[in-house]
């Protein structure tokens, strides 16, 4: 199935943050999901790794339900600024494999940003808590699960659109 973008120029109005924040949510979940696995077939705490996510952000001493919080706050600015970026795109038709590879490889940029040029400075020891591979693959699972949710978002707005105008969507 192919999806049109709706907006000219990139916009984020009530949809568009609506669909950011459900991206967020579904990618900050896979990471999650990724970190989580890693952490019960290695012994490793995944609850470090929570609790040094709002250390990066500048709030320590926090339990590890507080630095998920921030993780999901993160990754809900980073639904939404995914949002902008394939409005920015204009994918035309945004085919699923298109959106969640446009996404993915988003994703891919945002681990070699925070890994090798962000965390080093804020948080240090952030860095080293687990492998290169897991947190590339948990941000790759991110771009994943948003770009899959984002395709189901816009195909089900746009059959709702063409419900009501009487347009049939092509497959």
């Amino acid at each position: 199935m192919s999806y049109s973008s709706v907006h000219a120029q990139p916009t984020i109005d009530s949809r568009a943050l609506a669909t950011g924040v459900g991206i967020g949510l579904a990618g900050g979940f896979a990471e999650i999901g990724v970190v989580s696995l890693y952490a019960a077939l290695t012994g490793t705490d995944a609850g470090d790794v929570a609790r040094q996510v709002a250390v990066a952000v500048g709030l320590p001493d926090v339990s590890v339900a507080s630095g998920v919080m921030v993780h999901l706050a993160l990754s809900v600015g980073l639904g939404v600024a995914l949002v902008w970026l394939v409005q920015l795109a204009v994918l035309r038709p945004m085919r699923t494999a298109s959106v969640v590879g446009f996404m993915t490889a988003c994703l891919a940029v945002v681990w070699a940003v925070n890994f090798f040029i962000v965390l080093p400075r804020l948080s240090p020891g952030f860095v080293t808590l687990l492998p290169y591979g897991v947190t590339l693959a948990s941000k790759l699972m991110f771009g994943v699960a948003a770009g899959l949710a984002f395709c189901r978002v816009e195909r089900r707005w746009l059959a709702g659109r063409s419900a009501r105008s009487g347009m049939r969507l092509s497959t």
